[in-house]
């Protein structure tokens, strides 16, 4: 008999349909997977067969099978396949043609005992699904409330592939999962850091709120043990909390990495990511034989802290200017182009010089002008270009770590950059954008306006301070942020005045 089962590839974030193909005949003994799969599909034979075995079910071993992942044209990778083969080898063997399959679709990895493990990227899948028409979804229990965060699709947990065949003959059915609302988890975050803790560093924290209130990437340039870290590790506890929208785009990213915690169908916090300076690019940006997303992708809408800057080798860091500028990393392979959704805050944290004390006014500094020169270069212009503050992180005063008073907390922090964020959706509404940080010349424009004393201000600087196109744009969009902040509807003089101290004075 021949049927056919409905599964689905992913490719980036976004799914292809995929139709398993089943054929099973005595004529011609064999069994067989074709359509250009991966060895862990190919080895799926075994598992489906072991698996079989151990359902109690009887394996035609004199048959021929032949399955064919459909098109053909379309490479195949991962275990995801192993339920949709098994169970179309189980329609065609037992020749049930009265099973209507044809508005269900089917993923997950069989183990050898015929249960079902937990399989990666079921969130992309289950919004294909319901995008494409489909009202049944059989996945893995493990990953069923994943996919059950998805209205209008009725999700099955399946434990074991016996399970699976019980509910479809009708011998003992599976209850769907009802969809979760997403509320409940929306009011569980709870940070480890917190402003009020951090000692002094008025002018970095003010840094750090315009940062958090516009999206805007910041420099933090300072000797060993200023706070650089610290300071770092608290802005994510001051950015506004995650929309719904933006909690599946990045739930989707963590679910097709496989670093979705068991216990959270969706990711509610902001990411923070904090890479070693021995990753390699596509540790960073994405990549591999089928690419999966990097560490910029797995910072979408939160933030990636790349401590000791300089330290990353120069290619690897000079593969950020595209995301950085575009929101997005495009992967090209032999296979094809995929891309991946790049919407972070960028933290670089980095000394002065490779002792760390050039700016210390306390501790003498032991390097030569040749090796402070020679480690600043070491961040080209452009990706230097890119970064909208840059501010040094003075050594705190014994006075004030000795201060008992607690300073602000991030919650009233927080309260204002939500407040700034507000004014930004309101003006941007209709268009793609979220955040000042993400305007283009168009929309800088229309929003960006000054006055004539502004303008004045910012000619003398761009002249005098030698800054590019780029880097005039920025100052305009961080300039609209403190003005955001400032709960003021156009640009005004200080405005400039305060962006423009946030420039590399080199």
């Amino acid at each position: 008999m021949f049927t056919k089962i409905n599964s689905a590839a992913i490719l980036g974030l976004d799914c292809t349909p995929i139709t398993v193909e089943v054929d099973v005949s005595p004529r011609w003994p064999g069994y067989q997977i074709i359509g250009l799969p991966d060895t862990a599909i190919q080895e799926a034979k075994q598992r489906i067969r072991t698996a079989w075995k151990n359902t109690n079910l009887q394996f035609p071993n004199n048959a021929g099978i032949v399955i064919n992942l459909a098109p053909a044209d379309v490479r195949k990778e991962g275990s995801a396949y192993d339920l949709p083969i098994a169970m179309g080898m189980y329609v065609a063997i037992e020749e049930l043609e009265n099973l209507d399959l044809r508005n269900a679709l089917f993923v997950g990895e069989l183990a050898l005992d015929g249960s079902l493990r937990h399989t990666t990227g079921i969130l992309p899948l289950a919004i294909f699904a319901v995008k494409h028409g489909y009202t049944r979804l059989f996945v893995p229990a493990l990953n069923a409330k994943e996919a059950s965060i998805i209205p209008d699709m009725r999700v099955y947990p399946v434990s074991t592939f016996q399970e699976l065949i019980h509910h479809l003959t009708g011998v003992l059915e599976i209850q769907a999962l009802p969809h979760i609302t997403l509320e409940q988890f929306f009011n569980t975050t709870e940070y480890e850091m917190d402003m009020a803790y951090v000692k002094g560093q008025e002018f970095v924290k003010r840094a750090l709120e315009i940062a958090a209130s516009g999206a805007h990437n910041i420099l933090l340039s300072g000797p060993p043990g200023s706070g650089k870290t610290l300071l770092a590790r608290t802005l994510p506890t001051i950015l506004p909390k995650m929309s719904t929208k933006e909690a599946i785009e990045v739930t989707k990213i963590y679910s097709v990495a496989g670093l979705l915690p068991p216990d959270k169908p969706i990711i509610t916090e902001r990411p923070f990511r904090s890479p070693h300076h021995s990753a390699s690019g596509v540790a960073l940006v994405g990549g591999g034989k089928f690419p999966r997303p990097g560490e910029i992708s797995l910072a979408h809408r939160g933030v990636l802290f790349l401590d000791e800057f300089p330290e990353f080798p120069r290619i690897v860091l000079e593969n950020l200017r595209q995301p950085l500028e575009d929101g997005i990393v495009t992967i090209s392979r032999a296979q094809g182009t995929i891309s991946f959704p790049a919407h972070f805050t960028l933290v670089a944290s980095q000394n002065p010089c490779p002792c760390g004390y050039a700016s210390d006014p306390d501790r003498a500094c032991s390097c030569s002008p040749m090796q402070v020169d020679r480690y600043q270069k070491k961040i080209s212009g452009p990706l230097l270009d890119r970064i909208d503050l840059h501010v040094e992180v003075p050594r705190v005063e014994f006075d004030k770590l000795a201060q008992s008073e607690l300073a602000e907390s991030s919650a009233k922090i927080r309260e204002r950059v939500e407040l700034a964020r507000d004014r930004q959706a309101h003006r941007l509404r209709g268009t793609a954008y979220s955040s000042n940080s993400e305007m283009k010349n168009k929309e800088i424009k229309e929003y960006c306006r000054l006055n004539e004393d502004s303008t004045n201000l910012l000619r003398q600087a761009v002249t005098q301070m030698h800054l590019s196109a780029r880097t005039y744009h920025r100052i305009l969009k961080l300039a609209r942020t403190i003005a955001d902040l400032d709960n003021k509807d156009n640009i005004e003089t200080t405005h400039i005045a305060e962006a423009l101290q946030y420039r590399s004075k080199i």
